[in-house]
């Protein structure tokens, strides 16, 4: 009976292509996204959950009182050993390192790259297994390192790589070969070796390599390092919360001490809401935004289903004449429906397959394989098809069953009435939810916009960004210092900075800083940038007071410190040339510094938040850089860039120039906002292709189904236009009456939205009427289109349809 009930669904489909094929598009789609988006955010949540031992992982972060003070991610050197050898009954082992960049050289190969200088313990504590190496003794010398497969591929264009030698700088500007002890497995994004988007390593040292490389990883007053612990079974971060504060009291200065808060975040937690929660944020909105999607093609299906249900009532009369009981409609019916969404789920499955790599660009992140996921995840779209089957299937079979002989033969509906009411309720509601996510994209996209293109307070145009080969000495600033002065000989180039820092808001750390004679008790937190006196020049950054440092750095000048406008303001200067002269104190310091110049304000991180206090050291007197800001005369940028990179390699032998333009970091900065916009977009486009599928089918069917009437108004004298204007009517109400009651929903949620920032676009009409027009207008054009056929129809043919 049940083959039977195959083959005439499968008959009914293929004598109605035209709906079949809309209907099972239509949801295709709907669910294809759904999938993708679905695989997205379950990847987000098996981050870290492949670690060994991963409920037991913990990353130690640090609450200052005042966020300024300290990087939340960083906690002190000492910490996470200190915590293993005091309270050997609560921890199991510990890692921490120092995530750091350098130049590596094989032959005539040179790159900069990420490396973690850390504890031996790595290997054993997570669970990560060598290709080739001995994972006992792969940490153990000062002059090994463990590298990834890519760098393998990518030096020595094999994987065995053990045994041979790569050349790394140090810090202090010297080059040593590293013997190569271990090629890493693949290792699953984690929240160790890929700590965040900035701090993703591929070389890994153990911690005695820290003296060649001239860095610290100890100390308790060391907050450059990131330390994680593991817990034995049944311990929780609550457990730690007083042997981190006693450890802090005992070791670590009072104010240190006193200001810091240590917490322990379980490693599954940390990747989500770590870093201001925007993983979670980015699950949640896509979450969002895709069952909105699902919803719409769902109810698409079951609309359509419907009114091509009440087009069959003969066919269930004949039926019913000849003996065939409810539940055998019901079951038909019911069957009908199934198969059509198994047919839309295996499509689906291939529009994934197919749309996976486009999708993991716009994301960033690699979506799994139809064929990775666990075994049980084979059951998720036939339970789903089985659903929406019934779902779509349930009221038709159940009405048109219910129907007497008589009334089905004659085409009546006698005692239930077809619900026109409650279907275009179905189709205002897709296309209130198609203007929600038009308008959400129009503003993200006008947000994201002010990103680029609104006031930064600097120029970024022109400004390309290199790194530079360490040397954190007065002579290897002089060594810089000459450089840039040779570049800046260039016709191509305007000016060049040497500093620490560019424009994204990762700076090196941060002042507390007072008037002097005030009280240190009301110091301010200063963001802490080291620059030299062109940094301005080469930013375009305005001067209100002062100058930026003098032209030429004498030793006499170390105390010179320029600020910007907010931190003159918050410094209680009513002007800005008030501040000139003015000697301010750094908490922990007793040498005065004094103000030479006063900035104008501008974003140097996102615009999440405030514009902060900044001040401005001398990188001749700090001695630490890593950056050349160069800002390129206008012209041709490729013939520029080539010039640059001649120079560059006659300057620093050995050193890539390895380049970037500022937009390139500011979309970083603002990577899941773009990802945010690109995702919004796709939604947009398959929120109109599903509503106008939708559309696409209704008024075929309302055409089908109103043939003769349309034959007996021609006959009466009614024109093509009319005939148009009154499916139009019967549509464009609906639509309109869906977008106006969307408008507030949008409103209230982009609003939401938008208070995640500091600064923000003023919401106006504008993305409002172009939604709301838009989809009107491509609504009527369809309808029209649709409808012209039917009305230009000779009305003989017409009132002969049956």
């Amino acid at each position: 009976m049940l083959k039977n009930y195959f083959k005439l669904a499968w008959r009914n489909l293929w004598k109605n292509k035209a709906f079949s094929l809309i209907n099972i598009f239509g949801l295709s789609v709907g669910i294809a996204f759904t999938l993708l988006i679905g695989a997205y955010i379950w990847g987000q949540l098996q981050v870290n959950h492949q670690l060994k031992n991963f409920k037991n992982q913990y990353i130690l972060t640090s609450r200052w009182k005042d966020p300024g003070q300290g990087n939340e991610i960083a906690s002190a050197g000492q910490m996470p050993r200190a915590l293993r050898d005091n309270y050997p009954n609560l921890v199991a082992n510990y890692y921490h390192f120092d995530g750091v960049t350098t130049n590596v050289s094989r032959g005539d190969m040179h790159f900069r790259e990420s490396l973690q200088l850390g504890d031996s313990t790595l290997l054993k504590m997570y669970g990560f297994k060598l290709l080739y190496g001995d994972a006992k003794t792969a940490m153990n010398d000062p002059f090994s390192v463990v590298l990834t497969q890519k760098m393998a591929l990518k030096y020595f264009g094999k994987l065995d790589v053990v045994g041979q030698t790569i050349n790394f700088e140090s810090f202090g500007g010297e080059k040593h070969d590293f013997v190569i002890s271990g090629v890493l497995d693949n290792v699953p994004k984690n929240s160790v070796t890929n700590l965040d988007q900035n701090n993703n390593s591929d070389f890994f040292f153990t911690a005695s390599s820290a003296k060649y490389f001239k860095r610290n990883l100890e100390g308790w007053t060391n907050f450059s390092t990131v330390g994680y612990v593991e817990l034995k079974d049944g311990v929780t971060a609550k457990d730690l919360e007083r042997p981190l504060r006693e450890l802090m009291k005992k070791n670590a200065p009072a104010d240190i001490s006193k200001s810091l808060t240590n917490v322990a975040v379980p490693l599954t937690d940390y990747y989500l809401e770590g870093w201001g929660g925007t993983v979670k944020t980015m699950c949640y909105t896509l979450g969002y935004i895709a069952l909105f999607i699902l919803l719409m093609a769902i109810i698409n299906f079951v609309n359509i289903c419907i009114g091509r249900s009440s087009g069959r009532m003969k066919e269930m009369g004949i039926r019913k004449v000849l003996g065939g009981l409810r539940g055998q409609l019901i079951w038909q019916f019911l069957t009908e429906s199934v198969l059509m969404v198994l047919i839309a789920t295996v499509i689906a499955l291939v529009l994934y397959a197919l749309a996976r790599p486009y999708f993991s660009n716009v994301l960033g992140e690699q979506i799994t394989g139809l064929f990775a996921f666990p075994v049980y995840f084979i059951a998720i779209p036939f339970l789903f098809a089985l659903f929406v089957g019934i779902l779509a299937g349930i009221y038709p079979a159940l009405v048109l069953s219910a129907l007497k002989s008589v009334d089905s033969l004659k085409g009546k509906l006698a005692s239930v009435k077809e619900s026109v009411l409650f279907r275009k309720t179905l189709v205002g509601f897709q296309f209130g939810t198609a203007a929600i996510v038009f308008i959400g994209a129009l503003i993200i996209s006008q947000q994201i916009n002010l990103f680029f293109n609104g006031k930064l307070g600097y120029d970024k145009d022109y400004v390309v960004y290199a790194q530079l080969p360490r040397d954190w000495s007065v002579k290897g600033v002089q060594k810089m210092q000459s450089v840039k002065d040779q570049l800046m000989q260039m016709p191509e180039v305007s000016s060049v900075s040497l500093s620490w820092d560019i424009p994204n808001g990762q700076n090196g750390g941060n002042y507390t800083v007072y008037k002097q004679g005030g009280n240190p008790a009301q110091a301010i937190t200063a963001t802490g940038l080291m620059v030299d006196n062109q940094y301005a020049a080469s930013y375009n950054i305005p001067m209100r007071a002062g100058t930026f440092f003098k032209p030429v750095f004498i030793p006499a000048d170390t105390t010179q410190v320029v600020i910007n406008e907010t931190q003159a303001k918050i410094m209680g200067y009513k002007t800005p040339d008030d501040a000139i002269g003015q000697k301010m104190m750094q908490l922990g310091s007793n040498i005065p510094l004094i103000i030479c110049g006063v900035t104008a304000d501008f974003h140097f991180g996102s615009m999440h938040d405030l514009i902060s206090p900044i001040t401005f050291m001398n990188v001749n007197y700090t001695t630490y850089y890593r950056y050349f800001s160069i800002k390129l005369k206008p012209g041709n940028m490729q013939q520029s860039i080539t010039s640059l990179q001649k120079k560059w390699a006659a300057l620093l032998p050995g050193a890539p120039f390895e380049y970037g333009f500022m937009d390139d970091a500011l979309k970083k900065v603002y990577q899941s906002e773009i990802q945010l916009k690109q995702a919004a977009y796709i939604a947009t486009v398959l929120a109109v292709i599903i509503v106008l599928l939708g559309v696409l089918g209704l008024i075929s069917l309302s055409i089908q189904k109103r043939t003769k009437e349309i034959g007996i108004r021609k006959v009466l004298g009614s024109s093509v236009a009319g005939i148009i204007s009154l499916f139009i009517k019967e549509f464009l109400g609906v639509i309109v009456i869906a977008c106006l009651v969307a408008c507030p929903l949008a409103y209230l949620m982009m609003t939401n939205w938008l208070n995640n920032y500091a600064y923000k676009i003023a919401i106006t009409l504008n993305p409002f009427m172009v939604a709301i027009v838009g989809l009107t207008l491509v609504a009527a054009i369809l309808i029209t289109i649709q409808t012209i056929k039917a009305a230009l129809n000779s009305p003989v043919k017409s009132l002969r349809s049956e």
